[in-house]
């Protein structure tokens, strides 16, 4: 009677732990707002495959077109960095609840500038191979500091960026777009690049930001590393790195358009910064 007591009552406690266990692996990570800001001289379509994957969690995400990009057609001369800005805090606006904001390459600008205007609504500012700025920087201050970057070399004596201050625009070198965005990327993904590529406006670039350590400084921040860009060079962002108050890193081995190349890999460390 005994034994059997004995038997029944370890029965009982594998039961016990087996439905415990079986229900935390039933848990689903909690649904976040993620908002996506493409970078220059791209549009939205990069961050279709990591939507897609975020939205296969269970999450709402948010892709905004910057002005002048995509299908928009704002007159460049009329785009500056305080219209991107806008556009990124009237998407937000729509939102119930807080966001992981996310931005790549130039639109780690922008991030930066919507968060010292609405820090109580960011959960995480996100920077994908983004420009980090201190407050007073512009993108070109920064950029100007990058003696890694392809976009400061030249092909045959022609500059690979070409900054035409008469009309206002950035242009890159036809023949380098791949080399310079997207070097490690399949033939459709490159393709796809050159397909939607248009020129840049100039004034974001030249434009500063203000930050304060009340507002921009009081938000979490995060930077996942493309080790192998030609844009950002991974020297650039290890220093940017290191001037602000960034609380995590991560890293991904790829170069410039790390969502084209291993958009899975993107996805995955998003969810991860959003848990």
């Amino acid at each position: 009677m005994k034994k059997l007591l004995l038997i029944l009552l370890s029965i009982a406690t594998a039961t016990l732990l087996f439905s415990s266990c079986s229900k935390k692996n039933d848990v689903k990570p909690i649904s976040k707002n993620y908002v996506l800001v493409h970078g220059a001289w791209q549009a939205p379509y990069v961050w279709d495959a990591v939507k897609t994957a975020l939205i296969n969690e269970g999450n709402h995400v948010t892709v905004v077109e910057l002005p002048g990009h995509g299908s928009d057609q704002t007159a460049l001369s009329a785009i500056t960095l305080n219209l991107y800005t806008t556009t990124v805090l009237n998407a937000i606006s729509q939102i119930n609840g807080k966001v992981i904001l996310v931005g790549h390459s130039l639109a780690g600008m922008v991030i930066s500038s919507v968060a010292e205007q609405i820090p109580t609504k960011i959960e995480k500012l996100v920077y994908l191979s983004a420009y980090l700025p201190t407050s007073g920087q512009s993108l070109f201050a920064l950029a100007s500091t990058d003696a890694g970057s392809a976009l400061g070399g030249k092909i045959n004596g022609t500059p690979i960026l070409n900054i035409d201050t008469v009309n206002g625009t950035l242009d890159v070198l036809h023949n380098q777009i791949v080399n310079v965005f997207i070097q490690d990327g399949s033939t459709q993904a490159q393709n796809l690049v050159l397909q939607n590529y248009r020129i840049e406006p100039l004034i974001p670039f030249n434009t500063p930001v203000t930050l304060t350590a009340a507002n921009f400084g009081s938000v979490e921040k995060v930077y996942i590393k493309t080790l192998q860009d030609h844009v950002v060079s991974p020297a650039l962002q290890t220093r940017m790195i290191a001037a602000s108050n960034v609380k995590t890193v991560y890293q991904l081995n790829t170069g410039h358009s790390s969502f084209l190349v291993k958009p899975d890999s993107v996805a995955i460390l998003l969810t991860k910064i959003g848990q």
